[in-house]
């Protein structure tokens, strides 16, 4: 009979009665995901012994393969043999994985398996519901953070003072200081609502956008340059100030995103609407000779594909490129699924950085533009005799630099959707290389959330971003808002809400603050 060493027998001796409740969301997921998903997890490509246990049917055997977990039954269970063993050869972790579980771990995983090893759906992909505000507190949000204070045995800071109030708020709201006539003004206003009246004060200020744009522009990775080697000039900056009109006009944010993802397929754009589709112009093209345009324009879509889900969705998606990801439930077809959507915009790597919107050209030009191309074109048709060869050439430099002085000199590079016939025909790319392709995809999104509506299918996406029935869009947003203004996030991992992902510290408040944005219409001054 195999000897079992003590913290084992202590482990699974029946103590369901001193049990407190374990949380598979709060308590397991963690130490599943840092320390077996990759192993045994959803990638099926990588897992080992044939069990998974990121699902209750993979660790129970019940999808056919290893039974690693008998729920209710630790002391059967492989699992925790395995993680609390001496042998070298079988325990779990492995040695050279370099992880190790601690007491603390192996006490959870033993508990929670005697408690029915129940699984939940990930937390950030549950629809988020409005809970009910704790207290009587007139601020919910003050009213979330005094529960938890209490819980914890906190007080909150004394109240600041006008002086440094007024500092405070002018900072987070335009990055600038009052101004000495506002802050005296703010001290001597007696009013209730002093307050409330900075605020709108400084939110109308044209600094709020033009401060506020920073962080945007970070997750937009807006640059002047095209990078690469070369790093040649590129002008975008009508993006920049699209981006600085949208947060002074407190452009509702379901408005914002479609515009930048889709505005070019909705119908009739105006200017501003395409200016807005800049966001994923802001990719790099390499124009170095001897590149391949292709692989960069691939190159391009891949990032684009990576950094929609990571600013809307909070979902690290670039590890299903080459596999699917080892911790999250997404499958590479699904990742080139995504990829589908946006694979068929008109831009190709190309030096010009077409398609590109002209600002400034008018009717005018365009007229006087064609005119002279009409006479220039009859000029090359010609053919001078030899003594007015000089003059013909002068006459034509001439027609060149007078059509070139009418092009257009401020222009922005746009998103343009292929037309049908010119469709490109997506393929999973094995290990994420553009040269090893495998099956045809069609365009979709991952089957853990809701599927793509009805409609052109970048656009379609974009709605889907912010749909109501999307768990993740408004949670992230709210959390973004929160980082910037205090450095960090109810959610640490800001770029994370998966299972590598921490766990929010105020999970009503960030779920009240999801809920709040949306049944406001996503009204970003607001929140």
């Amino acid at each position: 009979m195999t000897q079992w060493p003590l913290l084992f027998v202590l482990l699974t001796a029946d103590a369901s009665a001193a049990d407190p409740v374990v949380d598979f969301n709060r308590d397991i997921r963690p130490i599943l995901s840092d320390n077996c998903y990759a192993c045994h997890g959803p990638d099926d490509n990588a897992r080992k012994g044939d069990l998974r246990l990121d699902t209750l049917a993979g660790a129970t055997g019940q999808d056919g393969g290893s039974v690693g977990i008998v729920p209710g039954k630790p002391d059967t269970s492989e699992l925790v043999k395995r993680i609390s063993g001496t042998d070298s050869g079988a325990l779990m972790p492995p040695a050279k994985s370099g992880k190790k579980l601690t007491a603390k771990d192996l006490a959870l995983l033993t508990a929670w398996i005697r408690q029915g090893a129940t699984y939940s759906l990930h937390w950030s992909y549950a629809k988020p519901i409005r809970p009910a505000v704790p207290g009587s507190k007139s601020n919910p949000i003050d009213a979330f953070l005094l529960q938890r204070l209490t819980r914890e045995g906190l007080k909150s800071s004394p109240e600041a003072d006008r002086l440094t109030l007024i500092r405070r708020v002018s900072l987070d709201l335009t990055g600038l200081p009052p101004t000495v006539q506002e802050a005296d003004a703010f001290v001597a206003d007696t009013s209730a609502n002093a307050y409330e009246k900075l605020v709108d004060r400084l939110l109308a200020k044209s600094a709020f956008g033009e401060h506020w744009v920073r962080m945007w522009l970070d997750l937009a990775r807006y640059a002047d340059s095209a990078g690469y080697a070369d790093d040649p000039p590129r002008m975008i900056w009508p993006y920049r100030d699209y981006v600085i009109r949208s947060f002074n006009a407190n452009k509702p944010f379901d408005q914002f995103t479609i515009e930048q993802i889709a505005g070019d397929l909705l119908p009739n754009p105006t200017d501003e609407q395409l200016i807005a589709t800049a966001f994923h112009r802001n990719t790099m093209t390499n124009s170095e000779g001897g590149t391949s345009d292709e692989e960069f324009r691939n190159a391009a879509v891949i990032d684009r594909v990576n950094t929609t889900m990571a600013v809307w969705m909070g979902t690290s998606i670039a590890c299903a490129q080459c596999h699917n990801h080892k911790y999250d439930a997404i499958t590479q077809t699904e990742y080139f699924q995504f990829f589908a959507i946006l694979n068929n915009t008109m831009d190709a790597d190309r030096k010009d950085e077409s398609p590109v919107l002209s600002l400034d050209d008018t009717p005018a030009k365009q007229a006087n533009r064609k005119s002279l191309q009409k006479y220039l074109d009859l000029l090359l048709k010609a053919k001078p005799a030899r003594r007015d060869q000089v003059a013909h050439k002068q006459l034509v430099s001439g027609f060149r630099r007078r059509i070139a002085a009418l092009q257009p000199q401020v222009t922005v590079p746009i998103q343009r959707e292929l037309p049908a016939g010119k469709r490109r025909v997506t393929k999973l790319q094995h290990r994420g290389s553009f040269l090893d392709l495998g099956d045809v995809v069609t365009a979709g999104v991952p089957a853990a959330f809701a599927p793509l509506p009805k409609g052109p299918v970048r656009l379609a996406m974009a709605r889907w971003l912010v749909d109501r029935d999307n768990p993740l869009t408004a949670r992230v947003t709210v959390n973004r808002f929160w980082e910037h203004l205090f450095g960090t996030g109810l959610v640490r991992t800001s770029e994370d809400f998966g299972s590598q992902g921490e766990l929010p510290s105020h999970p009503e408040l960030l779920d009240w603050l999801a809920v709040e944005f949306m049944e406001q219409h996503w009204d970003v001054k607001k929140v």
